[in-house]
């Protein structure tokens, strides 16, 4: 019997069935002849540099990466050479964009400019509290979580007052900005609104009423730019959270009842702090959605080719359960560079598995079997795929576990996933565990392999009534 491997089933104790996503490995959507779809391993975090505080955002502005960490504006080199470029203050989650000749940092409700050789902080009274900004047809746009402000053509650290817009359709607080084909979007806490550059004296932008998108944004940075749109975290007003991809003038709905339920589990305050980013890489684009304990990962080309919502889990530590490290990817130097809340400064590297040398556990759930409301007895299972994928000196190791209630797992039985070069080894258990009506599997690993998977099938006696 074959059994699906690429989204799992288990059981809550408020007598619900759960899905479980894959956990540190990436669902590929790919006929083989051994299926239609495979799990790797997701990619890990090779460290470059360590600073001293949190990372805090980065961007690719003229070809280097500029991030900053703790209260510092640094770039960091090729091969993981940092400079500290002035001081930015403190504070939460950072914004970045730039024009022809500066590059804005929003730190803080504050504004700051890098021309190159210079950083300078926008002192401009009228400025207020820049919660985030993006760079337009000439202005940088603020918004202070009220009004739309934009600075003077001529003088980029310039505020008037009078050129102040506003996001009118409801009476929710502006929470960000994103600029999508030119264009500039408000994202209010349950609406969305579209504003065109119209050279108006006064406030330059004029609101598109025909492209309101009745969804709001949950946080400021609860969006990034993704599939030639955005994506964000949000709702409508009265709606429980859940994430959508922007439409012209509505929002399609991309989480599944797993995302959704995860998403409820948050404090207001933890709502407010999700921090989105989108990774494009060779075959796959990706949205992630990053929690405090975990990173909810969406796969767009993979939903795509099978008309289903495809998500996947990253995180770190051994057991998978703490938050995911590699976040704030900045593309530079044809890779991922990476900071997680201790100051390290990484890559994304698909061939380790390991988080800043640190081991991060995968795991994967099956499909419940069920022998057609008959008891069986599984005699034997075996994974297929690409085992023997080990670095030299290490033997990787699977555990497999089984419930039978969806609650409660099995002691674990383990077996090896061969040492390097191994590639012939078969990875077999034959547990011969007894099931009255249906019993799902867990395979779970914590080491350096990269072995794939991609089909399980399992040898199963029926038993009569």
């Amino acid at each position: 019997m074959k059994i699906a491997i690429l989204k799992g089933i288990y059981a809550s104790n408020v007598a619900d069935f759960v899905q479980s996503p894959p956990v540190n490995r990436e669902p590929v959507i790919m006929e083989t002849g051994l299926s239609s779809g495979y799990l790797r391993p997701a990619p890990g975090i090779v460290g470059m540099a360590t600073l001293e505080g949190p990372d805090r955002g980065g961007i690719n502005w003229n070809g280097t990466c500029y991030r900053v960490v703790g209260t510092k504006l640094v770039t960091v080199g090729l091969g993981g050479g940092t400079a500290v470029l002035g001081d930015v203050g403190s504070g939460g989650q950072c914004w970045f964009d730039y024009s022809f000749d500066r590059l804005a940092i929003g730190s803080g409700g504050r504004l700051y400019y890098w021309d190159g050789s210079t950083l300078s902080q926008v002192t401009d009274p009228d400025l207020g509290v820049a919660l985030d900004g993006i760079w337009i047809d000439g202005y940088f746009m603020m918004t202070d979580g009220e009004y739309l402000i934009v600075t003077e053509l001529n003088n980029p650290s310039a505020i008037d007052p009078l050129k102040y817009g506003s996001s009118e359709e409801d009476p929710d607080p502006v929470l960000g900005l994103i600029k999508v084909r030119g264009e500039v979007y408000a994202l209010n806490r349950y609406t969305i609104e579209n504003f065109a550059n119209a050279g108006s004296t006064g406030f330059p932008f004029v609101r598109n009423s025909g492209a309101l998108i009745p969804y709001g944004a949950v946080g400021t940075h609860a969006k990034a730019a993704f599939l030639q749109t955005f994506a964000f975290v949000g709702s409508a007003r009265g709606e429980a959270l859940g994430v959508y991809l922007a439409g012209s003038g509505d929002a399609s709905k991309i989480s599944d009842r797993f995302v959704d339920d995860e998403l409820a589990r948050l404090t207001s305050a933890q709502a407010a702090a999700i921090i989105c980013e989108a990774r494009v890489d060779a075959d796959e684009q990706r949205f992630m959605v990053h929690l405090p304990d975990k990173t909810l990962v969406y796969y767009a080309t993979a939903s795509q080719k099978t008309q289903d919502r495809v998500w996947a889990i990253f995180a770190s530590g051994e057991a998978a359960d703490e938050a995911y490290r590699g976040r704030n990817g900045v593309y530079a130097y044809g890779k991922f560079i990476v900071g997680d809340a201790d100051g390290n400064i990484g890559y994304i590297d698909r061939s380790v598995s390991r988080h800043f040398g640190d081991i991060a556990g995968r795991r994967i759930d099956t499909a419940l079997i069920y022998n057609e409301a008959g008891r069986g007895i599984i005699n034997a299972i075996e994974l297929t795929g690409l085992p023997g994928r080990a670095p030299i000196g290490s033997e990787p190791r699977i555990f497999m576990s089984w419930t039978i209630d969806g609650v409660s797992w099995s002691q674990e039985r383990v077996i090896s996933a061969g040492r390097a070069g191994d590639k012939a080894i078969r990875m077999q258990w034959r547990p011969n565990v007894r099931f009255n009506q249906w019993i799902g599997l867990r395979f779970r690993e914590a080491d350096d392999g990269q072995q794939v998977f991609a089909r399980l099938d399992a040898a199963i006696q029926p038993l009569g009534a």
